[in-house]
């Protein structure tokens, strides 16, 4: 019995930067000529315009201090209140959308986030303040990183698997500025460049929806790149959460792809669409050429990184969403995403009205 994803929605916080201000910004704050070279050619080549943060500022606006310093517990604690807000303000669009499924209906509540961490959190607001029943059962997949959403998806199709009457809202949600770190290590100016606060969420069911288009979940698969194991992960330091994020992902990629899906059984040139996780512009390019694809292939995944940014674990459903917007029923389409590991995951699905 397969499952089926729908009712895609997506929310970003108030706050909206230029990619132009933000470079001004950072460059302003490194000491070292060599330093704001590469922060300057980081911004220009990052294929981002937009970006949308929690915070209206970084110096002197809360968890910053006036030089753009934090502990990890003021970080955190922003997080514990604008993440219940920015949950709470999207499941209440979600369950609003025409033909969504009745709140009385949802079973389960699958919170994935890699950028704070609160109990009481996400998923009990989202159960509490949008008045479901008190008997949901509520997972929260924590610390993956931006590959989350997969492992998220994977778990609500067989909840509906082995329950057709399970009814899934899984919800997705990063407040990466919140980790912005004023530095001038490589990993810090990459990171200050592509990350961005956004949230997402998505219905997944039994039976598909009768009134709109969806994705029928037609399988999933997971592998990892040894090579790249250094290359990009997430610890948790005394000034916030610590990024290590090597200029190299987008080759070790490039490299590993190919046999990487020859390994998990998927060949690229079987699938209509692409939906993939844009980690960067560099990735995005890299991901073409490593899979000879047309040059328009990952068009969605390039207006989402333009306007938003990366959102972690949040952007692959905006990009599904976007595609969704745009694809012919009965169109196959291969969805990934990679994060530390280098962990890449996967997921095949079918457009249909």
């Amino acid at each position: 019995m397969p499952a089926y994803l729908h009712s895609l929605e997506t929310v970003v916080p108030d706050h909206s930067h230029s990619q132009e201000d933000l470079s001004t910004f950072l460059q302003g704050c490194l000491t070292d000529p060599r330093f704001r070279r590469l922060a300057a050619q980081a911004f220009r080549r990052s294929g981002i315009e937009t970006r949308h943060a929690v915070v209206g500022g970084f110096f002197g606006h809360a968890p910053f201090d006036l030089e753009g310093q934090a502990t990890t517990a003021s970080r955190n604690a922003v997080y514990a209140t604008e993440s219940r807000r920015l949950a709470v303000a999207l499941g209440e669009r979600i369950l609003s959308l025409p033909g969504a499924i009745p709140r009385d209906e949802i079973t389960h509540v699958i919170f994935a986030t890699c950028t704070g961490f609160v109990n009481p959190g996400p998923d009990y607001f989202l159960v509490r303040d949008l008045g479901l029943r008190e008997s949901v059962e509520r997972y929260t997949l924590g610390f993956m990183g931006c590959y989350a959403a997969f492992p998220a998806l994977r778990m609500a199709a067989q909840f509906c698997e082995a329950n057709p009457d399970a009814r899934v809202l899984v919800v997705c949600l990063e407040l990466c500025s919140l980790h912005m770190q004023i530095d001038e290590s490589p990993d810090s100016i990459l990171g200050n460049t592509v990350f961005a606060d956004g949230a997402a969420a998505a219905l997944v069911s039994s039976e598909p929806p009768s009134t709109h288009r969806h994705y029928r979940l037609d399988g999933f698969a997971s592998a990892s790149i040894p090579e790249g194991e250094s290359a990009m992960a997430w610890s948790i330091g005394n000034r916030g959460f610590d990024l290590v994020l090597s200029g190299y992902v987008p080759k070790i990629l490039s490299a590993e792809l190919g046999s990487l899906f020859a390994r998990i059984g998927l060949n690229p040139g079987e699938f209509d669409r692409f939906a993939v996780h844009p980690g960067g512009k560099s990735i995005l390019d890299r991901f073409i050429t490593a899979l000879d694809l047309p040059a328009d292939s990952l068009d969605a995944s390039r207006e989402i990184l333009r306007e938003n940014g990366n959102m972690s674990s949040a952007t692959i459903l905006f990009v599904l969403k976007r595609l969704l917007e745009t694809a012919s029923t009965d169109e196959s389409v291969l969805a990934t995403a990679f994060g530390p590991g280098l962990t890449v995951e996967t997921a095949r699905l079918t457009v249909q009205s």
